[in-house]
């Protein structure tokens, strides 16, 4: 059986939606050229679509026409390799996936701990954001908690308060291990989002121990957040402005 034989068959097994690279299909390291060639003829053909240079799927068809694969799967590489983490989604589609905004948005934010260019692939533009914690499955989502807590700010089309209540809400299901990882992680950001932080663990958990945490923050600095004490008293106490 000729190599493109051997490719369509294999490309015939693929789940619809799935990103995938040559290496995916390919049946022989001598013929890797003739591996690319035939699938670029299915792309041709319309059997294939490109997302982007060395990267094809299967577009599932819909009365307007073919889809796109999944936001996870046109990503998918830039967050996992070899079955570990190497990024995790951040930014706008993180607080569309947590319920803190409604807007769409074609952005598509990643926290890496290495600098990377942004790029496009199809109608989304990806850029990247440096995580100074290591990033492993365990504490990816206390990063994005994380995230959210610092950016609190930049959430569009939101609410503080209901930012706030979503937090509570969501933080809430976390035990006392995962607190002190959120605690041990914050060591990375800034102080704003040390003392916020600080201020939902102590409404959460009065008798949490965050004297470590505490004693992290300047006793001089104040934060800006506007309406922040009222929704949270303890704020204050946390170094926030009335």
């Amino acid at each position: 059986m000729n190599i493109a034989k051997q490719v369509n068959q294999l490309v015939e097994n693929l789940t619809q939606g799935m990103v995938f690279t040559f290496h995916d299909v390919l049946t022989d390291d001598q013929k890797i050229e003739a591996t690319i060639k035939a699938l670029n003829r299915m792309v041709q053909k319309g059997q294939l679509a490109k997302l982007s240079k060395g990267k094809y799927y299967k577009p599932e068809t819909s009365i307007f026409g073919n889809l796109l694969p999944m936001q996870d799967e046109i990503v998918k590489d830039l967050l996992w390799k070899n079955n570990e983490p190497i990024g995790y989604l951040t930014g706008l589609q993180l607080y569309l996936k947590l319920g803190l905004t409604t807007q769409l948005s074609n952005i598509i934010e990643i926290g890496r701990n290495h600098f990377k260019s942004p790029l496009k692939r199809k109608n989304y533009r990806i850029s990247f954001v440096i995580q100074k914690n290591a990033i492993t499955k365990e504490n990816i989502y206390l990063l994005q908690l994380l995230d959210v807590i610092k950016n609190i700010k930049k959430i569009p089309d939101s609410e503080l308060n209901d930012v706030i209540n979503r937090l509570l809400d969501l933080m809430s299901q976390l035990n006392n291990a995962k607190y002190k990882c959120l605690i041990e992680l914050s060591e990375k950001y800034p102080p704003s989002t040390r003392a916020l932080l600080g201020t939902i663990l102590e409404t959460l958990r009065p008798n949490l121990k965050l004297i470590a945490l505490k004693s992290s923050l300047n006793p001089a600095t104040k934060y800006r957040l506007s309406g922040i004490t009222e929704i949270l008293p303890l704020a204050k106490k946390w170094g926030f402005k009335l």
